[in-house]
């Protein structure tokens, strides 16, 4: 035999092995195959297509289309798909408890009739490929939460759970569906809202709503949603008529109210009208639900869509925009020149400052504060009188933008403003602002502008030295009096100014704050308010040996709130250092002399007295 053969013998032979081990995993395990042996019925949910049930003279007949189940008879509306899932499951599960057979019935032809299965009441049938006989069910049986079934054409019986049974012995209007409808909120992108105020339509535009009419304006997303909800979640409480006949009884021939609700796919839209109050139920709401041509009550809460007016639905965020795409900050103010934020990568710098590092934690919050402040009152519609609000020369502006260093097949090289705010006049706790491209005057918290930093010297970070101890060289610090130390050629310190044993401790705690010294905030331009004319500590110190690269700080008056005013020599403006800081900063450099100890009082010798 030659190797092409004993190559293709192999191939055959694990082709064969293959097939066996898939057949076998497709096989049912020995425990399984005696459970299904068990069920009462076999069959897959998926090619039943149809239901009916007689119960008695009633015939109840349900059909799916397009995966959704439908009542046919006897009236057309939309069942209750979960009643549906729930009795499939229960009779995939439905065991038999005992097996009668037709012999023993054919010898005794009264069982039929002790069993209940003779001339059955209720009755069951399943319509689609495959599928069962039909279910009789009789009475029940002795044993608790047992009956007795059979199907048709076949005299063998069955003691089985009652579970199925008390899944469709039910009144046609049981299986009605009581929600609404089948949409859920995320599907609509459409809604039309008529009150006794007016008409609202209110359209989704990617993610966010926008109110259409009246006006246009962003809308507040979680409004809209909860809105919507309103009706995707509604219940209905009861099944009152279809919608053919008179509707005055129901105060929906001239309706109080209507909602509309559109999908993508869905131009023509489910319509929701709201009628009176039925006179008994003065906890519910006539409402005609047009998609399912019936007549309901609902709670009364869906009244609360009636009141709905367009500033209730609009978006109380002074602006929104996408941080993603957020590179440049603008900040406008006439009398104070204009300041331009960077970001790059994760961090920010300050662009017209030659790009100086800027502090990035508390550029971040400032978009966190813009981003969350919401309005405190919508002032005007149209914005026609700029000058009565101070917004046709604002005295500050914000201009947020997107940047782009090269042209793509997107954009263009350059700045893209995505968000401009303006801010006018003050009125009382609130000052007017308008956001560029919506036509709007709003009245935001006063407070905001004392959180938008106008001197481009508050926006630097907060890091003054970036050293390590050991690279500080001479250290010289000024109170009252001059102590001044450097490292010897076996890097330990000396006295250039200063007597006694050096605090090796106090000394390696100050060279820590100083060589990291960060600030707590910077307050901008300095002042004499600062207290830089007589300072309480100025430290010098170089970090290199030759002393070229030398720095200062001068700490000056407290800031009332247990900080301190300081400044560097090497950086234009003033800044906070925390209350520890200056302690370390102010730490003695000179070891104290150890007290020597009291004499204890049994050491004390009482004088003798003399006789």
């Amino acid at each position: 035999m030659n190797w092409r053969t004993t190559l293709v013998l192999a191939a055959i032979t694990l082709g064969v092995l293959a097939y066996l081990r898939f057949v076998e995993m497709k096989q049912p395990s020995t425990e399984e195959a005696k459970r299904q042996a068990q069920n009462v019925v076999a069959f897959d949910r998926n090619k039943i297509n149809g239901i009916v049930i007689q119960n008695g003279d009633e015939k109840i007949e349900m059909r799916r289309r397009d995966n959704r189940w439908r009542l046919e008879t006897p009236i057309k509306d939309q069942a209750d798909n979960s009643l549906i899932e729930n009795l499939f499951s229960d009779l995939e599960n439905w065991q038999k408890d005992g097996t009668i057979s037709a012999k023993e019935v054919e010898a005794d032809k009264s069982k039929l009739n002790e069993y209940g299965l003779n001339k059955p009441k209720l009755r069951l049938k399943l319509i689609g490929q495959d599928r069962p006989p039909e279910i009789l069910f009789g009475k029940d049986a002795a044993l608790e939460g047992k009956m007795y079934v059979r199907f048709e054409n076949s005299k063998e019986t069955f003691l089985a759970g009652q579970s199925v049974k008390k899944d469709i012995d039910k009144k046609p209007e049981e299986f009605r569906d009581r929600k609404l409808t089948d949409l859920i909120t995320a599907q609509v992108s459409r809604v039309i809202l008529k009150t006794p105020a007016g008409e609202m339509e209110l359209q989704k535009k990617g993610d966010h709503w926008e109110i259409v009419k009246p006006l246009r304006a962003r809308a507040d997303d979680q409004k809209i949603n909860d809105l919507i909800a309103q009706i995707t979640t509604a219940r209905i409480q009861q099944f009152v008529a279809d919608d053919h006949g008179d509707l005055h009884p129901y105060g929906l021939a001239e309706p109080r109210g209507a909602i509309t609700l559109f999908t993508q796919e869905d131009k023509q839209g489910q319509l929701l009208q709201i009628g009176s109050m039925p006179e008994k139920e003065k906890d519910q709401t006539y409402v005609r639900f047009a998609s399912r041509g019936f007549v309901y009550t609902v709670p009364k809460k869906i009244d609360e869509i009636l009141n709905t007016k367009p500033d209730d639905l609009r978006d109380r965020h002074l602006v929104r925009f996408d941080t993603n795409v957020l590179d440049r900050i603008t900040i406008d103010a006439p009398d104070k020149g204009r300041i331009v934020l960077a970001r790059k990568g994760e961090e920010w710098t300050i662009a017209n400052r030659k790009n100086a590092p800027a502090n990035s934690d508390e550029i971040r919050r400032f978009i966190d504060t813009v981003q969350n402040e919401r309005v405190t009152k919508f002032v005007e519609d149209v914005a026609s009188n700029l000058p009565k609000y101070g917004l046709d020369k604002p005295q500050l502006q914000l201009t947020f933008s997107s940047f782009a260093s090269e042209n793509t097949a997107e954009t263009k090289a350059g700045e893209e403003p995505f968000a401009t705010v303006a801010f006018g006049k003050v009125d009382g706790d609130n000052i007017y602002a308008r956001l560029a491209d919506e036509p709007f005057v709003v009245a935001v918290r006063r407070g905001l502008l004392d959180q938008v930093f106008t001197d481009p010297l508050q926006w630097r970070e907060l890091s003054i030295f970036k050293f390590k101890p050991e690279q500080i060289h001479r250290l010289s610090v000024m109170t009252d009096k001059e102590l001044s130390l450097e490292r010897n050629e076996n890097n330990q310190w000396r006295w250039l100014k200063g007597s006694g044993d050096i605090n090796q401790t106090n000394a390696q705690s100050l060279l820590n704050t100083l060589s990291n010294l960060h600030a707590v905030r910077w307050l901008g331009a300095t002042t004499s308010q600062h207290g830089f004319e007589k300072p309480q500590l100025v430290l010098t110190f170089t970090t290199s040996p030759d002393d070229r690269a030398s720095h200062k700080v001068t700490i000056g008056a407290g800031t009332g709130d247990g900080m301190w005013c300081a400044r560097v020599d090497e950086r234009e403006g003033a800044f906070v250092i925390s209350n520890p800081n200056l302690n370390a900063l102010k730490l003695p450099l000179v070891s104290q002399a150890t007290p020597s100890p009291s004499p204890s009082p049994s050491a004390i010798t009482s004088p003798v007295t003399k006789p």
